[in-house]
């Protein structure tokens, strides 16, 4: 699903068309042909090598049918012979061979494979993320072609069972559909596995676990008694990181719910792009009305005015909620479709989650835990601790090699454990929310806008 191939139909002429398979089936992307990049050239080339004095001209077109069709047989049968003797028109008979073959046809064949080359740069395909060439029509089983199109595009063709009956085939199989009136079955989504489920559990449980702390645990300071009211010292990142959590989780079950739909109503009129292109955004809708939930309770708890809860809920997921309506678009409209389906497009790493919310639930038991004597030391190595967790969560968001996260993570760790204090709690949880949020990015690019290109076996 997603993938893009190129289908070369070498016959009497050469057609190449660029197709990518998507939800609904197989879209042609570019189509180039050229009548005079096929067997009839093969045919015209290897018969003025045989007999150049045969040009076609009027009191000769008589013989130059038989000719044609001595040679015709004569290529056919080299597929099954080293050498065939050609009769020739007043004349001793001619010998035929693959030497002979491919010096006819190499014009030709070379042709064919700069429509295949052309072909993919009008579908604005790269190169290298194509998943593989197939060759039809009688020319496909010529050696010659594979040699060719290997040496023009790096990838090696396939060549089709029965290549000179594959387009009749696949014409019959359309005329099928078409006369008994049934529509063309899509593929039907993907039920996501239940592990996916779990994951997305993970940063739901996370989201309230922070937004409860934040909201028990404020650090309150001044006030008279019955005069002046005392003010509350929060921990802005940790709701920060709260509201990252529950738009995580909701557009990971957005997205699951709706290829859960897809899948099992295939015969529903809607396309499966566009029922998650609508959960991507009821998710993204969802997510942000929880985050917004958040700050109003945390007002309306802490008794104090809304304006900094919501700066500190919204603006944090805003930069995803872009890059997810984009997704959304792209699913509606069916122009990609991710490997592996969107459900596992937008599973977040369950361990960056649960590294990063330990964290800050270390930091904010560190910040705001009573400070007894022999408490202070556990105290704040509590705090480093979770400083540690926090920068190698960021990390794991954005990296994702093994050995590069421990490259990277050990000195982002150490930053950010020595970044934990009052003042800079908030720092941490937007730097946090920018990881998640070039995560985001990182997906749209690498698997939707720039696929990598798949392995060629």
């Amino acid at each position: 699903m997603g993938s893009f191939f190129v289908i070369c139909d070498v016959g009497a002429t050469a057609e190449v068309s660029v197709l990518r398979r998507g939800p609904a089936g197989f879209e042609v992307l570019a189509t180039l042909t050229d009548p005079d990049a096929g067997g009839s050239a093969i045919d015209d080339a290897l018969t003025a090598m045989l007999v150049p004095a045969a040009t076609g001209t009027t009191g000769e077109q008589a013989e130059r049918w038989g000719l044609t069709a001595s040679v015709q047989a004569g290529k056919h049968a080299l597929a099954h012979h080293p050498a065939v003797t050609v009769p020739l028109p007043g004349g001793p008979a001619a010998v035929l061979n693959a030497a002979l073959l491919d010096q006819a046809a190499r014009p030709a064949l070379d042709r064919v494979a700069e429509l295949t080359v052309e072909a993919i740069a009008a579908a604005e395909v790269d190169r290298a993320g194509v998943a593989g060439i197939f060759c039809a029509g009688g020319v496909s089983h010529m050696p010659l072609l594979e040699k060719t199109l290997s040496e023009a595009t790096g990838i090696t063709p396939i060549v089709a069972a029965d290549p000179h009956l594959a387009a009749v085939r696949g014409a019959a199989d359309v005329g099928a559909v078409a006369v008994s009136g049934d529509a063309v079955a899509q593929e039907p989504t993907a039920v996501p596995p239940l592990r996916r489920a779990v994951a997305i559990a993970v940063p739901g449980f996370a989201s309230l676990a922070l937004v409860a702390q934040f909201l028990l645990t404020p650090e309150w300071r001044g006030g008279i008694l019955g005069v002046i009211p005392a003010t509350a010292i929060l921990n802005w990142g940790e709701l920060a990181m709260a509201a990252v959590f529950a738009l995580i989780a909701c557009l990971g079950a957005g997205t699951v719910i709706a290829a859960a739909i897809a899948a099992r109503n295939p015969t529903d009129h809607i396309p499966p792009g566009v029922q998650t292109g609508t959960g991507i955004l009821a998710a993204a809708s969802m997510g942000s009305a929880i985050a917004g939930m958040y700050a109003v309770v945390g007002s309306l708890y802490i008794e104090t005015a809304v304006g900094p809860f919501l700066r500190w809920a919204l603006l944090p997921i805003a930069p995803i909620i872009a890059v997810a309506s984009v997704m959304a678009l792209i699913a509606a409209r069916q122009w990609r479709t991710p490997r592996g389906g969107w459900s596992q497009l937008l599973s977040f790493p369950t361990s960056s989650v649960l590294t990063a919310a330990a964290g800050m639930l270390c930091i904010q038991y560190s910040l705001t835990a009573d400070r007894w004597p022999n408490m202070i030391l556990f105290i704040d190595i509590t705090g480093r601790l979770g400083g540690l967790l926090l920068g190698a969560g960021t990390i794991m968001a954005v990296v994702r090699q093994p050995l590069l996260r421990l490259i990277l993570g050990a000195p982002m760790a150490v930053i950010t454990a020595a970044l934990v204090s009052p003042r800079a709690s908030g720092i941490l949880g937007v730097i946090y929310a920018i990881a998640v949020a070039v995560w985001w990015i990182r997906q749209l690019w690498t698997r939707i806008l720039r696929p990598h290109p798949r392995p060629i076996p």
